[in-house]
């Protein structure tokens, strides 16, 4: 009898984000720029509609490839040259995100499916002999991806609304799957308790989604400036658009980041809050730190410019995704709600009646001011020991 090499993470140790988990990042630094420049070029609700569904759909594979790498060992030649394989088709996947509702339907499709259904079966491959609770539980997401995989692929032959329906469903059906356990019949449901996860790993993978979205914002802050005369208004823009980026920062990495990654660490069962907190709740941070970006490059194109509707929407959606992805974020290994967010959030809702009479400029000063203060205040009330 042939024995299959074991190819997963040892648990002896802490499961450190290797070199190879960080490369194929970079197809994901891609994506981010393909998803703020679609959203940009088709500021409308079909646009932002959507630009928000690819969004979920470039989050679902790089989240599911986060958690492969948190039980695989990325360091061994075949996992290697897997990776390598998927970002191949990530970038494929990612260069469709354009004209993914258009002429590249097909080719979003195919890269899409080609990437979850290639990897789950290596994983499959790797623990058939090495852990039997998980290798069921991915024989129940592999069955769920060919049933989600077909319909993706149905979808990128249609056209129009035929396409949207197919993919909507494909989609839901992948986001669903984690909430009711995969079932599939004959195989029962997974248990989160059979999802050993290793908690930091995961904390500071999503920790390195969150750098590379906001290292997209300060691309288009600083690829935006260069393209426009220096003017007073401009470098008045530039530095609110750098200033909001850096309250962002702070308002994720001085405190949620640090000590999500502890809770998960000792939490009795890290499958579960992997499964919320760092599967879904993130979604909106990722959305709005993307957002943000759009609002940062229209804010430095057009300072004076007047505000319309659109306009408004995003350069308040941004901050308003971005402190409720926060919010729930860190309520998770929190008692409360964080007081600065909530503040900030109705600071927000008190600023949108008011945001078609102002310029970009003026808005986007206005939200920037709202997320330095609430990056303030949080740092100083846990610094206090109150509730931030």
């Amino acid at each position: 009898m042939i024995h299959l090499p074991n190819l997963l993470r040892s648990r002896a140790s802490h499961a450190r984000v290797t070199n190879v988990e960080l490369f194929f990042d970079l197809v994901f630094v891609f994506a981010v720029t393909q998803l703020s420049h679609t959203l940009l070029q088709h500021l409308s609700l079909a646009g932002a509609l959507q630009t928000g569904f690819l969004l979920l759909a470039v989050w679902w594979v790089w989240v599911y490839t986060c958690w492969f790498t948190n039980w695989i060992d990325p360091d061994k030649p075949s996992v290697r040259v897997l990776l390598f394989v998927l970002m191949l088709a990530g970038l494929l996947m990612s260069a469709a995100i354009p004209h993914a509702f258009e002429r590249e339907g097909l080719l979003f499709a195919g890269a899409y499916v080609f990437i979850q259904l290639v990897r789950t079966g290596f994983m499959l491959h790797a623990l058939r002999e090495h852990d039997r609770a998980n290798y069921l539980n991915f024989l129940r997401i592999f069955a769920w991806l060919c049933v989600s995989g077909a319909l993706w692929l149905a979808g990128g032959f249609s056209a129009d609304g035929v396409r949207a329906a197919f993919w909507i469903a494909a989609l839901a059906l992948e986001i669903g799957g984690p909430t009711v356990g995969f079932f599939t019949p004959g195989l029962g449901r997974s248990s989160t308790a059979d999802w050993k996860v290793d908690g930091t790993h995961t904390a500071e993978r999503c920790s390195l989604f969150v750098i590379i979205a906001l290292g997209e914002s300060i691309l288009v802050t600083g690829a935006t400036a260069a393209d426009h005369p220096a003017t007073t208004t401009a470098v008045c823009a530039f530095v609110v658009a750098f200033l909001g980026s850096v309250a962002m920062w702070w308002i994720y990495f001085n405190i949620g980041a640090e000590r999500g990654s502890h809770h998960i660490a000792h939490s009795d069962d890290p499958g579960r809050m992997a499964r919320a907190v760092y599967t879904y709740f993130h979604i909106p941070i990722i959305a709005g730190i993307v957002v943000c970006a759009v609002a940062d490059e229209l804010t430095i194109a057009h300072p004076d410019g007047h505000v319309g509707l659109a306009d408004a929407f995003v350069l308040l959606g941004g901050p308003v995704l971005y402190l409720l992805g926060n919010l729930y974020f860190k309520r998770a290994s929190a008692n409360n709600f964080p007081l600065s967010h909530l503040v900030g959030l109705g600071l927000l809702v008190v600023t949108a009646p008011f945001a078609t009479m102002l310029t970009p400029l003026a808005l986007g000063a206005a939200t920037s001011a709202i997320l330095v203060l609430v990056a303030v205040w949080e740092t100083r009330s846990f610094a206090a020991g109150a509730r931030a």
